[in-house]
């Protein structure tokens, strides 16, 4: 069943690069006593991800910080080296916005947002989505319901219902 507001997050492992490779980082470490804004997209480097969704989060970073947001994180079903260029690229670290990696597609299989376009590449990717989240505890979710458009989980469209 796809996650809800008033879920709690499911547990799960997502990778980045740190100063020696990889290493994992638990969605229940990220979200345990904080508020966190996180959001999924379905690839980095892809159209609608590069030119909306995440320069949103990037842009709005200091306004969700001043709203009392601890982290912010993007996931996407890529391996984390990708995920480390694009951040090179959309300068989101700089911003406080953290690229997470779901190269296996676990966590995202876990929130019940995978989906596939096989003509695209695209398999087990995630549904773009955004969520703000207490200490565990989904308040806000928002959904794309069509492919390619950024509104309703825009960065915009979540701070105003924070």
């Amino acid at each position: 069943m796809t996650i809800a507001v008033g879920d709690t997050l499911p547990d799960g492992t997502l990778v980045r690069i740190g100063e020696n490779g990889p290493e994992t980082v638990s969605l229940a470490d990220l979200s345990a006593g904080k508020k966190l804004v996180l959001f999924g997209l379905p690839g980095a480097f892809t159209r609608t991800c590069s030119s909306a969704h995440l320069p949103g989060f990037v842009r709005n970073a200091d306004a969700f910080r001043a709203k009392g947001v601890d982290h912010i994180v993007c996931m996407s079903v890529n391996d984390p080296f990708v995920m480390q260029a694009w951040d090179d690229v959309q300068g989101a670290a700089k911003a406080g916005v953290e690229l997470l990696a779901d190269g296996d597609s676990s966590v995202t299989k876990a929130l019940d947002l995978a989906f596939s376009a096989p003509a695209l590449g695209f398999i087990d990717r995630c549904k773009r989505f955004s969520a703000y989240i207490e200490d565990g505890t989904i308040k806000v979710l928002n959904f794309e319901t069509e492919a390619g458009t950024c509104d309703l989980t825009a960065a915009e469209s979540l701070l105003a219902q924070i």
